[in-house]
């Protein structure tokens, strides 16, 4: 496929994809407008890279739709010049439209191989990428004006908490009872919570599992 083309589904991404489900910040549309997401998905699949749907990257990991990163990005309002933090890297496409929006981006991935790609794909954008848990952050680099989890998780881990600046923001795809909810979370003082705004498919990150409660 051509530049061309691929320039092609891009907009057709942003007319389609995300204008029409709630992504409205100029900002964020522009951003992931501009942003070739192709580059951040395996050879193979670059067909599909523009796809209203998860794009798998591992028998593990999908890339999470635009749709969903689109809504997130826009209840959570980045600004210029805030320190953020992506969890679950992945190949580092979220990182990439984030550094756009706010410049200082540090991005979190515990597969190895998914690292080495982020790595290679967002050479240049000033983007960091380390490799750990993802449920620990990267307390190094904290505090985050805000923390993008990239996916769908059980529960927020209290370390990502603790990393947020005084009214930070975190934004992430909440997993309950098999229903995933979008939700943005600010922290004010010692107290964290968030609201959930929509729900929206997303890509499960591992390691973020509610511990299961002991039943006779």
């Amino acid at each position: 496929m051509s530049k061309h083309d691929f320039e092609h589904m891009r907009r057709a991404m942003v007319a389609s994809q995300l204008r029409t489900t709630g992504t409205n910040d100029p900002r964020v549309l522009a951003a992931m407008g501009e942003v070739p997401r192709e580059r951040f998905v395996p050879e193979g699949r670059v067909a599909v890279a523009y796809a209203d749907a998860l794009v798998p990257l591992t028998p593990e990991r999908d890339l999470n739709s635009p749709m969903a990163l689109g809504r997130l990005l826009t209840e959570a309002a980045p600004q210029p010049g805030e320190r953020a933090m992506v969890i679950g890297a992945a190949t580092g496409y979220a990182a990439a439209v984030l550094a756009r929006l706010v410049g200082n981006v540090v991005a979190v991935e515990e597969d190895a191989q998914l690292a080495a790609a982020a790595r290679k794909a967002l050479e240049g954008s000033g983007v960091t990428v380390v490799e750990g848990p993802m449920a620990a952050g990267w307390p190094a680099a904290a505090p985050y004006d805000l923390i993008l989890i990239d996916g769908a998780v059980e529960f927020v881990p209290q370390p990502l908490i603790d990393q947020l600046a005084a009214q930070g923001r975190l934004a992430a795809a909440i997993l309950e009872n098999g229903v995933t909810r979008l939700a943005l979370g600010r922290k004010a003082g010692e107290g964290f919570g968030m609201a959930a705004f929509a729900d929206a498919a997303a890509a499960v990150l591992p390691g973020f599992v509610k511990p299961r409660a002991f039943v006779f």
